[in-house]
């Protein structure tokens, strides 16, 4: 007896969801977002106003990877609808912080009085604003906004100091 998993994803009102083989799209008010989702044995399947996520075998791992593409798709849902904003907060002591954005990164300046710059990789699809002591992240791809998020606050780390006293960075506040 082969028993099936299977996990439904609402779509709401405004959003359209396209499955073409492995690939799913969601377009919505905010844009179109494109992913590759496959995993053997698992198919992906658009019923009206449900996106159907089930697999065929009964496994720990078949279970979990429909729980996790179902759970890619709700984000991917969620992104073209609302949108993702990340907020992070600039602190610094007794050197400030310069920052600019060039064409895919943000060159990080007199972080702790040192002369080289750093920087990190705006991945596409993050859209970065710089304000005094703030930096807004926002962007469809909930992926690509936490990952340059990520990439930002791994380029202000601390290293070779105490970090109980040299807290100087750019770290996460807020996140919608």
């Amino acid at each position: 007896m082969v028993k099936e998993i299977a996990r439904a994803v609402e779509i709401p009102e405004g959003v359209a969801v396209t499955v073409d083989g492995n690939t799913v799209t969601v377009k919505g008010p905010k844009g179109e977002v494109s992913r590759q989702l496959s995993y053997p044995e698992i198919e992906i399947k658009n019923e009206e106003s449900q996106l159907i996520v089930n697999s065929r075998l009964d496994r720990k791992q078949h279970r979990a990877m429909v729980g996790t593409l179902a759970a890619h798709i709700s984000n991917m849902i969620a992104g073209v609808s609302r949108g993702y904003e990340y907020k992070m907060k600039v602190v610094y002591s007794h050197f400030p912080i310069q920052l600019k954005e060039a064409s895919n990164e943000l060159i990080i300046t007199n972080f702790l009085g040192e002369r080289k710059s750093r920087c990190a990789k705006i991945l596409p699809g993050a859209k970065v604003e710089i304000g005094k002591d703030e930096v807004t992240i926002t962007g469809i791809d909930k992926e690509q906004v936490g990952q340059t998020m990520a990439n930002i606050e791994q380029a202000t780390r601390v290293r070779g100091f105490d970090i109980r006293i040299f807290q100087d960075g750019i770290y996460l506040v807020d996140k919608r």
